[in-house]
């Protein structure tokens, strides 16, 4: 899917040669015939080969070695052609196969992209329609990749935690911008509705070296809803959805779409929330939850015609938060408040070639300016981030299909003006950079990806990033990838650990942040087979990422907060096993297991490199998901419950404060359980659904240490938060739907 998305954006070009020969690949479903985007055309022996566009249309070089053409698709039945008339437009037309119709009955959740050499899941709208997804953060409730949690007790900010490493070494984008990074990374996640997405891809290991530099432990770009006209008619295309829980949370969200001529549409994305409903089950007198106000919006445009596709738009962000002590403390009671305005403006514009359609040209720009004033009791934090993104592609063939080429530069500027109490923390980054990746693939069978890029940082001089990925079709349905890669990033000491702000500790900030970086390698086997005579899919995979330097956030001493480089050794590694199975028809139940050794060396401040394991992290987790349909999706049925095993904490003994890294005693938090479940009613243009998460009503009892005394010297909301700090929750909501 993302291959294809790629392909429909920058519509990548064969080069023209001699003789060709041009047609057209389809299947028929329910008495039409639909394209089929993506199916591998090629000659008998491998000798030449291409992929349908996204109209399904290819255009193949004649070889004077054979006349038999090969057209297959994953899902279909392959087809050979002995051709006889080159002068002739074909028209395929493939059937699919039994199992294939199986798999669209019963699943269709989450899926591997197959097309991809890089390890990537991607998740479909029909995943993100399991759970109340109302926002990116609670998009991966059915996912045993991605965990999400609170980062602290108190102000409702939102971190993932994915190959054993914090989010902020994932590479977020929304349709290949980098988005969720700089002063974002505190509450992004939290600023994409999920009634906006269409799919998310989530790529394991260093991504690709086109999309930049800061992917690590992984790349994840999301895709929002386009203002694509649909239909015969000019009708509007109109989504509506609202939301309620029983915490006093209200949402609504309205996508829509018009066309507006033959070249023109237009597109909206509206979103509106807030909470302001006093939540206290752990009787504290702290809010479990911030109360707040969101207003979200996206408006853009798309221009499409034979030789030219464009889309440009403008996204605008309002929130304000307000957490901390209950209103009824009275006037010295310890607040937490964040207002944040975020305001973007992209564009995309893509060179189109009719007559060789896998030959493109593509410019992506975008500006972002993002302010936010935050206040932690008694000390204030202000940052302002002003950035600007271009990215420019160009991909060709050397000789034929089987050799791809994508070249470009790119551009970076971050200029961040932050300051907390008293500290400064100015940074002003220009990056312009250069990449090159070149792609072989033996159609149905192999695939290499070989890419380089250079950038050159005005503080931190050139940097090198060079990537692999592999991809084998073994046989059958059974295919092994693998990758290995170097990214790098700079830091934001705040943003990320913005949790940790709400406590009484000393904030000790390095004024010499080094730039991370990080060799990470992945290795994943697939396969779809038969268990019990049902259809079952396994899913393998490893990955192990070494720190060459990294921003070491110690909060070990339990009135401090220190942050120093690396001094020693810093690794994370981790395995997963996941198996899908369809047990009978319209039924999926998914089983996972995921193991994390991430450990990093502490203590440098005193001259110690200590070994330790990071904290947060859980070494194991299950899930296991359920899902069931009955004909035509009328009643769906969907419950996901995870056990999540202990994590390290930090030591919060104030006695221990001067102690030896080497003599510290490590605690862990207990294990728990959580479960989610789902109903969804469907009719023809309405879907209703009632829920709940948490069910087993499992809490951490004590979130919040010194919680009585916050403004004394042992108050900390963050560095003991492990676990879930609200019980269960009952949701309903609706979704409304008009199309043309």
């Amino acid at each position: 899917m993302h291959k294809l998305l790629i392909i429909s954006f920058l519509c990548l070009p064969l080069l023209s040669q001699a003789q060709q020969l041009s047609g057209r690949v389809q299947a028929s479903e329910k008495g039409a015939t639909v394209p089929l985007p993506g199916a591998s055309v090629y000659w008998s022996g491998g000798l030449k080969a291409t992929a349908a566009d996204s109209a399904g249309r290819f255009s193949i070089d004649t070889t004077g070695r054979t006349n038999q053409l090969v057209i297959s698709y994953v899902g279909y039945q392959p087809d050979t052609l002995r051709i006889t008339d080159y002068a002739a437009a074909l028209t395929v037309t493939l059937k699919a196969t039994q199992q294939l119709r199986e798999v669209v009955v019963t699943a269709g959740n989450t899926q591997i992209d197959r097309m991809n050499p890089i390890q990537t899941e991607v998740l479909t709208q029909r995943t993100l329609a399991k759970a109340a997804c109302c926002n990116l953060s609670e998009s991966f409730e059915t996912n045993a990749s991605v965990s999400v949690s609170y980062a602290d007790a108190v102000t409702g900010a939102k971190q993932i935690q994915f190959l054993g490493l914090g989010g902020q070494y994932v590479q977020t984008n929304v349709e290949n911008i980098p988005t969720i990074r700089g002063l974002a990374t505190t509450f992004g996640l939290n600023y994409i509705p999920g009634t906006w997405i269409t799919s998310i891809d989530i790529g394991k290991g260093a991504g690709s070296v086109v999309n930049g530099y800061e992917s690590m432990s992984g790349q994840m770009n999301v895709e929002l809803q386009k203002p694509e006209y649909r239909g015969e008619t000019k009708r509007p295309n109109m989504l509506l959805n609202g939301y309620v829980n029983a915490f006093g949370r209200v949402e609504g969200n309205v996508n829509y779409s018009q066309a507006l001529s033959d070249k023109w549409s237009i597109g909206a994305l509206g979103h509106v929330s807030a909470l302001q409903s006093e939540l206290d089950q752990n009787g504290d007198k702290f809010r479990d939850l911030p109360l707040y106000t969101q207003y979200n919006g996206v408006m853009r445009a798309k221009y499409s015609s034979e030789r030219w596709m464009s889309q440009f738009g403008v996204k605008a962000l309002s929130e304000d938060r307000d957490g901390g002590q209950l209103s009824s403390v009275g006037q010295y009671r310890y607040g937490f408040t964040n207002h944040t305005r975020r305001t973007e403006v992209f564009s995309k514009t893509a060179r189109l070639f009719p007559d060789q359609p896998y030959r493109g040209l593509g410019l992506i720009l975008n500006a972002t300016w993002h302010n936010q004033e935050s206040t932690f009791g008694l000390r204030p934090y202000t940052g302002k981030q002003q950035s600007i993104y271009g990215n420019l592609i160009y991909q060709t063939i050397i000789g034929n299909t089987n050799h791809t080429v994508k070249t470009g530069v790119s551009y970076l500027l971050d200029d961040y003006r932050e300051r907390y109490v008293a500290q400064p923390i100015d940074r002003f980054e220009s990056v312009p950079g250069a990449f090159f990746e070149y792609a072989y693939t033996y159609p149905e069978r192999f695939a290499l990806v070989l890419g380089n890029r250079l950038d050159a940082h005005n503080l931190y001089g050139l940097q090198w990033t060079p990537r692999l990925h592999l991809k084998y079709h073994i046989h059958g349905q059974l295919t092994l990838r693998a990758s290995a890669g170097r990214g790098w990033r700079v830091p934001n000491q705040i943003a990320e650990n913005y949790g940790y702000l709400v406590s009484s500790r000393g904030v000790f900030l390095n004024q010499n942040v080094q730039p991370e970086i990080a060799w990470t390698y992945t290795a994943g086997v697939t396969n779809e087979f038969l268990l019990f005579g049902k259809k079952a899919t396994l899913v393998v995979d490893a990955s192990r990422t070494n720190f060459q330097n990294q921003l070491v956030v110690d909060a070990d001493q339990p009135r401090s907060l220190l942050f120093y480089n690396l001094s020693g050794t810093s690794f994370a590694t981790s395995f997963q096993a996941e198996l899908t199975v369809s047990p009978f028809k319209r039924a999926e139940v998914k089983a996972a297991y995921r193991f994390f050794d991430a450990k990093q060396s502490m203590g440098a401040p005193l001259g110690e490199s200590v070994l330790m394991p990071r904290m947060m992290v859980s070494r194991d987790r299950m899930l296991l998901n359920a899902a069931y349909a009955l004909p035509y999706d009328k009643w769906k049925f969907d419950a996901t419950l995870q056990w999540n095993g202990p994590k390290r904490l930090p030591d919060a003994d104030e006695s221990h404060t001067h102690s030896t890294y080497s003599s510290m005693v490590w605690y862990y938090s207990p294990s728990f359980v959580n479960l989610n479940a789902q109903i969804t009613r469907s009719f023809r243009t309405w879907q209703v659904y009632l829920g709940g998460e948490n069910l087993t009503n499992y809490r951490q009892p004590t979130p919040i240490i010194g919680a009585a005394d916050p403004f004394g010297t042992g108050f900390d909301a963050a560095g003991q938060n492990w676990g879930p700090v609200t019980g269960a929750m009952i949701y309903a909501g609706f979704r409304f739907t008009l199309e043309p």
